[in-house]
């Protein structure tokens, strides 16, 4: 893989690729919060399946421009713009395959970062996306009156043809790779049941548009 890179950034791309191998990794701040990325982007662009499960915010690849602004308003300047055009690009790429699934708590999609506007373009991008099949979106309602995975918290389960799956876990200042099996196992059994307590597509997709509409004032709340 071209990493496009020299002299001490080279260096700490080559040292990311050496410690993927370990059974778990833990992401290093003090090195900045770039180097994560290129691990995501090589995840993404060889999975065969992406499960985002949302319980806070919209998943990164089904963000729009406005909204992953809002997300990443702590960022600096040079460092927001940064972030933002590569998950714009990371996020066509992805949905541009159809491997996405997605589970995203229902109180997610009422949660106006940004402003009611911004949140309605959002679940209004949701609603395409789903439409046209670039992923499957799924709506855990919000009085589910049960636990389910989703209240641990989220994360991303990879799920390649010729590797073992991987979960990312998100944190504010750094990520988690699991790669230990028995770990990743048990989220994916605990995924199962998740997925069975959220709403079909169909049903998902009526309440993203549902709830687009009263935001845009059309309905009311």
């Amino acid at each position: 893989m071209e990493l496009g890179a020299s002299g001490e950034r080279y260096d700490e791309l080559m040292e990311l690729q050496r410690r993927a191998s370990e059974p778990n990794l833990i992401g290093d701040s003090r090195s900045g919060l770039h180097k994560h990325l290129l691990n995501l982007a090589e995840f993404e662009r060889t999975a065969t399946r992406i499960v985002h499960v949302a319980p806070l915010v919209i998943p990164g690849p089904l963000q729009t421009r406005s909204y992953a602004e809002e997300i990443m308003a702590s960022l600096s300047g040079e460092e927001r713009h940064l972030r933002v055009e590569l998950r714009m690009a990371r996020s066509s790429e992805v949905l541009s395959t159809g491997k996405l699934d997605a589970i995203i708590c229902e109180r997610v999609l009422r949660d106006d970062i940004g402003g009611r506007g911004v949140l309605a373009e959002q679940l209004r991008h949701l609603a395409t996306t789903a439409s046209n099949s670039n992923a499957t979106i799924r709506i855990l309602p919000e009085r589910l009156q049960r636990w389910t995975l989703a209240h641990n918290g989220s994360f991303v389960l990879f799920e390649f043809s010729k590797a073992s799956p991987i979960i990312h876990l998100e944190h504010y200042r750094g990520p988690a790779f699991i790669y230990d099996q028995k770990d990743v196992e048990a989220y994916r059994e605990a995924l199962d049941n998740l997925t069975d307590a959220a709403m079909s597509p169909n049903e998902s997709l009526q309440l993203m548009a549902t709830i687009a509409e009263q935001m845009e004032g059309n309905t009311p709340a």
